[in-house]
């Protein structure tokens, strides 16, 4: 797997963030999707990363960094051809790599509730991420969670 550090301008990559936002707003109350389009991914403060196999895009993800020792990771997203395959679990990682580099204490993120998140879930989850409390301008509602993980 290649991860390399992503512009949007591609077609397949605003192919699957468009798919992303798709689901997003699909499994989620209107008020609680929270998924920045490409516009709002392409802020100074937003690295993109984007994974591939040979020329086939398997995932994206990003990060933003909200302070000097606190990122955000946003629209991590797997290719559905590219499920189960450690796409989502290696970029995971990368972007924990990068967080610690740039010296984040605290590495957080907003996502749902329901079977459609689980997966997404479990993942962070497994890597030392844990529930707690609304951060970065969020409203804490039913629906949402926040996840986070010292580094």
């Amino acid at each position: 797997m290649d991860i390399r550090v992503d512009d949007l301008s591609g077609r397949s990559v605003q192919n699957l963030l468009s798919a992303h936002l798709a689901g997003m707003q699909s499994n989620s109350p209107p008020e609680s999707v929270n998924a920045l389009d490409a516009g709002g991914l392409k802020a100074p403060d937003i690295t993109v990363w984007s994974v591939w196999e040979n020329q086939a895009l398997m995932g994206i993800g990003a990060l933003k960094e909200l302070s000097s020792s606190v990122g955000e990771i946003k629209s991590m997203r797997t290719d559905p051809a590219h499920v189960r395959k450690g796409v989502a679990g290696t970029l995971l990682l990368h972007i924990i790599s990068v967080a610690m580099d740039r010296g984040y204490r605290c590495l957080s993120l907003e996502t749902g509730s329901g079977t459609e998140f689980e997966p997404a879930l479990a993942l962070y989850r497994k890597h030392g991420f844990a529930n707690g409390i609304a951060f970065g301008g969020y409203t804490e509602t039913r629906f949402n969670q926040f996840l986070h993980l010292k580094l």
